[in-house]
């Protein structure tokens, strides 16, 4: 990348967090990294408290981007059938013909994910691994770009099932988006008469756009420095006491490419040690065991993850 290219992609990344800010109101921060998670080929898991916003997000990314987008209500009856399609013999024809499920579309709302059986939930996220689907032995590609926000409620447990720790590895990042300030607040009671703001936003870029800016932000340079740093945090984090199970190597992977996109966001064509800070915690606090005991102490993954950062040294020059 081209220090003219990262100037035309934070252009661009401005222009696109600003017009989700028309309709998610004041949570610019909740929007930047879910822009990043589009822009790094990830997917996002969205944990927060009923009304937050949480849907409004995924509309607003949706109507922000030229793309086709879904939603799935994931309930404990539904089948992975719902979620990747299903084959039926045409009578006319005399041929098997596949019928896509909501799955293929461009940004997937995955609303109350642990509410589904396991065996649903490893099919959506089979298709976030893999980007295809595999239906009677037959690959069917969900194409790009292909962003996955999943929610859940973390207050109601009754008839959920948990995501086991392999699983929400397989999202980039995990965030929330909590209740909005005073003032945003107040914005958003003066319009009660609107429904969906989401609804009144007009598409910012095409999703063949989307696909050359991802395409675009893993040219990102990364100094071997860093990369050093990544790998010491990540093994900093297997031998603190508190934490049971720490950031594998594909955590240490998707911070690197998450960090790409959010450097090339700041208009620069190179990563430094403070993008590797600011997205640590979205992107490997979630993939961190606690110790039962730590835990018990009142411990959680951001404070023990601020300790690491705060242990390990960042570089101070390049290699």
């Amino acid at each position: 990348m081209t220090a003219e290219q990262a100037a035309w992609f934070s252009q661009t990344f401005t222009r696109l967090v600003d017009n989700v800010g028309q309709a998610v109101l004041g949570k610019p921060e909740a929007v930047k990294l879910a822009f990043t998670c589009l822009l790094s080929g990830g997917h996002m898991l969205l944990e927060d408290f009923p009304g937050t916003g949480k849907t409004s997000l995924a509309r607003s990314l949706a109507a922000t981007v030229q793309a086709t987008h879904s939603r799935i209500q994931f309930t404990p009856d539904l089948l992975p059938s719902d979620v990747t399609g299903v084959t039926i013999f045409d009578q006319n024809s005399r041929e098997f013909e596949f019928h896509p499920g909501p799955i293929f579309a461009s940004i997937v709302l995955a609303d109350e994910i642990n509410r589904a059986s396991p065996k649903t939930q490893s099919a959506l996220l089979e298709v976030m691994e893999e980007g295809r689907v595999t239906i009677d032995g037959t690959p069917h590609e969900v194409g790009r770009p292909f962003l996955v926000i999943a929610t859940q409620n973390p207050i109601e447990q009754a008839g959920t099932y948990r995501l086991p720790e392999a699983q929400l590895d397989r999202f980039l990042m995990k965030s929330s988006l909590g209740y909005p300030d005073h003032d945003a607040t107040v914005d958003i009671l003066s319009g009660a008469a609107v429904r969906d703001r989401s609804a009144t936003l007009a598409p910012v870029i095409t999703a063949q756009a989307v696909v050359e800016m991802i395409d675009l932000a893993a040219t990102v340079y990364v100094d071997p420095a860093v990369l050093d740093y990544v790998s010491r945090l990540a093994a900093a984090t297997r031998s603190t006491t508190d934490i049971r199970l720490g950031v594998s190597v594909r955590g240490a992977l998707s911070l690197v490419r998450a960090a790409k996109s959010w450097a090339a966001a700041n208009g620069r064509h190179y990563v430094v040690p403070d993008d590797i800070k600011d997205l640590a915690e979205p992107v490997l606090a979630h993939r961190m065991v606690m110790d039962a005991e730590a835990e018990f102490d009142g411990a959680t993954a951001a404070v023990s993850l601020a300790r690491v950062l705060a242990d390990v040294a960042p570089p101070q020059q390049r290699a």
